[in-house]
């Protein structure tokens, strides 16, 4: 069997594990997949950080595709883009190293 490997897709790839590869964003990632959309505001106050933070965070995942934004007046709101995050977060989750 031969696997054809596109280097610009596994760049793509690593670059989305690259940007989830944080707590604070798992967490987040998380939420929203919980709750489907949150605000900024939303997001902050539930994780306990500023929101310099938060905004941060979100703007990382939301450069590497991860992420969606909508604006309603001065809010904006944040969604997963894609759902093959969701899975990959999942899977690493319920990772354990053995002792």
């Amino acid at each position: 069997m031969h696997i054809e490997l596109d280097a610009e897709k596994l760049e793509e790839v690593a670059s989305k594990l690259r940007a989830v590869a944080h707590p604070m964003r798992v967490a987040i990632i998380a939420m929203l997949d919980k709750n489907k959309q949150m605000n900024v505001t939303e997001i902050y106050k539930t994780l306990k950080i500023e929101q310099a933070t938060a905004s941060h965070h979100l703007n990382i995942l939301k450069s590497k595709g991860v992420l969606r934004s909508r604006r309603d007046g001065k809010q904006t709101f944040y969604s997963i883009k894609q759902d093959s995050i969701i899975r990959i977060v999942d899977c690493v989750s319920r990772c354990e190293t053995s002792n």
